[in-house]
């Protein structure tokens, strides 16, 4: 069996009872990196085997861990933060037990979106999660579809291309289309900076960017 566990994604109280339940009683915690996992789990005093599972080996293992958990073996996958294959690594496994007929079973739990959707101040009756936008090849068709999207939308940014994004995006959508930048969600330095792209972009243009970014982005007006 596999069951998909939510981790915090900052605050470490932000983790449910059955999760940690979950975490005691597999025999194996696949995880993206077993430093950043290791805090969590040593937190809660749990002691259990860890496995590197990540975008660069994922490909590599997933037939093997299927046909363990085919023998009979349990193990729960985590990521660094929030629910596996929300822009983690998780769905080739998951489609590869589902094929094979292994139970599948994922936790409710933390996901960094959802809390920066609710407190934006914008729609959240319907939306569309974008994740990362591509870097290169694509972008430019993304944003002109994007740009005619009358759903809240939501995508996921780096800290270093934060800026630039923003300044891009009045260019696409307008440079009075309202935003809410959300980074470090649960964390001590928590900041949710609500504006125009253009007022947001010129905030984060005077100072240094850190943390992990959820841009949430008023949709067109119909």
């Amino acid at each position: 069996m596999l069951y998909l566990v939510p981790t915090p994604l900052g605050n470490l109280k932000d983790i449910t009872f059955r999760a940690i339940e979950v975490l005691q009683n597999v025999e194996v915690i696949l995880c993206e990196d077993t430093r950043t996992s290791s805090k969590l789990l040593q937190h809660y005093q749990i002691q259990k085997p860890l496995s590197p599972y990540h975008q660069h080996n994922e490909h590599k293992i997933v037939d093997h861990l299927v046909t363990q958990m085919q023998a009979g073996k349990t193990f729960a996958l985590i990521t660094d933060a929030g629910t596996p294959a929300i822009s983690d690594p998780a769905f080739l496994l998951v489609r590869a037990c589902v094929a094979q007929g292994v139970k599948v079973e994922c936790l409710p739990g933390a996901t960094a979106f959802v809390p920066a959707l609710v407190n934006s101040g914008l729609p959240t009756n319907s939306f569309v999660f974008e994740g990362f936008l591509p870097l290169k090849k694509g972008r430019h068709t993304k944003l002109t579809e994007l740009a005619q999207e009358t759903r809240t939308i939501i995508v996921y940014e780096s800290p270093m291309r934060l800026v630039k994004s923003l300044e891009e995006w009045a260019t696409y959508f307008g440079a009075e289309r309202l935003c809410c930048v959300s980074r470090e969600l649960t964390k001590l330095f928590e900041e949710n900076k609500r504006g125009t792209l253009t007022e947001v972009a010129a905030y984060f243009k005077s100072k240094t960017v850190k943390g992990e970014i959820v841009v949430v982005i008023q949709g067109k007006e119909k």
